[in-house]
């Protein structure tokens, strides 16, 4: 026998293929395996779902802090506009301008407005907070009633409280960009646990 011999099986392998008695080797780029057990499949999400995140991405975190900030926000100018709206009131009982009718007139107006906004502040920030509470267990109702919340609060940053407001503009931007992004839609989208 010699080792040319394609019956041999102690022969050199002929054309490329694996001989008998050799360990095939794997293609380059491809994890080779070792003996034993078969290498387990990569862990992926928790609760038994694949691809669920556990854990609340950093940018919701960051979107439900900035609506945290917001209702601080809303409440100091609930503050600030309810002493507005008093401070009108009180000059309206003023005797010197009890009988100048355009002044009781605006006041009347005014103070009525600031009340008004008093009122939707308030409401503001307690939509605001109620969004933040429920972005731990929330579904993608939350998420898209968080991104309507945050052009809203926008559109309102730019106009009509220009100056107060850009804070305002600045925070209900980034809870858009944060809440919209492919993390915020993995969070808001998973499936929830059954609640028994």
């Amino acid at each position: 026998m010699s080792n040319g011999d394609p019956n041999n099986p102690y022969g050199q392998p002929q054309g490329g293929q694996p001989g008998y008695g050799y360990p095939q080797q794997a293609p380059q780029g491809v994890p080779q395996q070792g003996y034993g057990y078969p290498q387990a499949p990569p862990v992926q999400g928790g609760y038994g779902f694949p691809g669920v995140p556990t854990e609340m991405p950093g940018g919701v975190k960051a979107a439900r802090v900035m609506l945290y900030v917001i209702t601080g926000l809303q409440v100091i100018g609930a503050v600030i506009f309810a002493i507005a709206a008093a401070a009108v009131q009180a000059a309206k009982n003023d005797a010197t301008l009890k009988d100048d009718v355009q002044f009781q007139q605006l006041a009347d107006y005014s103070g009525n407005a600031l009340w008004g906004v008093v009122a939707f502040a308030v409401l503001w920030g307690v939509l605001a907070v109620f969004l933040a509470v429920k972005f731990g267990k929330g579904t993608n109702g939350i998420r898209i009633t968080a991104i309507i919340f945050g052009a809203i609060t926008a559109i309102l940053g730019i106009y009509p409280f220009v100056i107060f407001g850009l804070v305002h503009t600045v925070l209900a931007v980034l809870i858009i960009v944060f809440v919209a992004r492919a993390d915020g839609n993995a969070w808001f989208n998973r499936q929830q646990q059954p609640q028994y």
